[in-house]
């Protein structure tokens, strides 16, 4: 499992460094062989192992394409799903047109999110972050059964 933020630069290629913690599990698990694409709720990118990104992929798949809703997903996450791959060094492209998408410039935050990860511009997630923990911090905005997941 993913988890934690990591605070990267991506070089004036739009390359960026895998951390080393994440690295023995993507060769593990996908011989580092990823799968990125844009999010279609956050600003971001999400970017899976591949055996994640499959199991998407079929379940896309298995959607009815007669609705436009279903057609317009596969469209969007399938139509601007990239290839990567972790070289050498452990480092992998972001593609230009996806760093546009997500507004990725240096400063750029690797958020674990359990099976994958977010990549975002490294003030926009501060921003949410910040908004997230005050929303959650007041009383009654987190239902109980949420609530009893951390206390």
């Amino acid at each position: 499992m993913f988890r934690g933020a990591n605070a990267i630069n991506l070089d004036a290629k739009g390359r960026l460094a895998m951390p080393s913690r994440y690295r023995d599990e993507l060769d593990s698990r996908s011989s580092g062989q990823m799968i990125v694409t844009i999010d279609t709720v956050d600003p971001c990118l999400c970017i899976y192992p591949l055996p994640e990104w499959e199991v998407i992929e079929a379940k896309l798949r298995e959607l009815a394409t007669f609705r436009e809703e279903n057609r317009r997903l596969q469209r969007l996450l399938i139509g601007n799903a990239v290839d990567l791959e972790l070289d050498g060094s452990g480092r992998f492209l972001v593609p230009p047109r996806l760093r546009e998408y997500a507004k990725l410039d240096k400063r750029v935050m690797l958020v674990g999110q359990l099976n994958k990860f977010q990549l975002w511009d490294e003030d926009a997630w501060n921003a949410l972050a910040d908004a997230d923990l005050a929303a959650i911090q007041k009383p009654g905005a987190m239902p109980d059964e949420l609530r009893d997941l951390i206390l």
